[in-house]
Order: C-alpha cells, then sequence, then structure tokens
C-alpha cells in the first residue's frame, strides 16, 4: 500500500497522509508528485510508452514519474522513480530542479503540484531497462519527435513541461 502526505496550498506538509488514488482530499489540501526528464547530450530525450492496461492515457508517451511517498523528499522521489521506470543509476548530482506546477480539480480530491527536474547524462539505450508493469518500450527522441507526439496528443504533461526540453 503506497502512503502519500498531505500537503498545505503552499506546499508544506501537513501531517496527514492518505493512501495512493484515495482522493480524500479538500479543495486546500494536495499531493506531490514529480517528473524526471531524461536527456543526453546529443539533444536526445529518453520517453517510455504507458502499458495499455493503465486506466489512464494507455499507450501514451511520458517522461518518468510518480508520486513523492510519505515522508519522502521531492528529490529522492525523482531519484526513484526514474531508476525504478527506466533501469538508469541516476545521481543527485546529475539532477536539475527545473519548476513546479500545480492542478486543482475542486470537488474531486485530486489536488497536486508537479516538481519537475532534469537530469543531463551519458548513457547508451542498452543501459534503459524500462519497469515492464509501467512501460511498453522506450525510445530516445528528439524534441521535434516529442512535439510531434504532442500535436497527436499522446504526449503527456507536454503543455506544462515542455520548456524542460529546452537546454
Amino acid at each position: 500500500m503506497e502512503v502519500w502526505d498531505i500537503y498545505d496550498n503552499k506546499k508544506q506538509r501537513t501531517g496527514r497522509t492518505m493512501v495512493r488514488n484515495d482522493w480524500c482530499l479538500k479543495d486546500d489540501e494536495y499531493h506531490v508528485t514529480v517528473l524526471g526528464v531524461v536527456g543526453r547530450k546529443d539533444g536526445k530525450f529518453l520517453i517510455t510508452k504507458r502499458v495499455m492496461t493503465k486506466q489512464w492515457a494507455p499507450g501514451w508517451w511520458e517522461v518518468s514519474g510518480g508520486a513523492v511517498l510519505a515522508g519522502e523528499s521531492p528529490e529522492e522521489a525523482v531519484l526513484r522513480e526514474v531508476r525504478e521506470e527506466t533501469g538508469l543509476e541516476v545521481k543527485a548530482e546529475d539532477r536539475e530542479y527545473l519548476f513546479t506546477y500545480h492542478r486543482e480539480n475542486p470537488g474531486k480530491g485530486d489536488n497536486y503540484f508537479v516538481d519537475v527536474f532534469r537530469f543531463m547524462i551519458d548513457f547508451e539505450e542498452a543501459d534503459v531497462h524500462p519497469q515492464e508493469s509501467e512501460t511498453d518500450g522506450f525510445m530516445l527522441a528528439t524534441v521535434e519527435e516529442i512535439e510531434a507526439f504532442a500535436k497527436e496528443g499522446i504526449f503527456l504533461h507536454y503543455d506544462s513541461i515542455k520548456e524542460a526540453f529546452r537546454f
């Protein structure tokens, strides 16, 4: 069972927790998630395709990410999520915090902050070992390829994170 901290509108922990996907948040409460954009100096980014068994956005392309677990910092969470989902051994010193955005879904109990990080590292395709329960493949994509997926409406969070692909 995955447990998340509940945060206030200033992104401070409230001392309360919730069970994953138990959308019990009040309108002024939030949970925190992270996204880890992994890129190489040649201008390509690692993106993964969501498995078709996902309830939300099956088959869409995305960058690694997920929820910050109770007691975990966003910085710790993004390292864990990238490792779990890609098999890449990213390090804290490779991590660059870019920005935070948030979503409010009044009355639905699902308000959240998203901390976006970028890792610019040297790696080969052979180094990537996608998490089979989460992903149905991966690709090293150019910004233009990512933009094309976004135009098709099959790239998750693109409008919120497009600046993360600029360096």
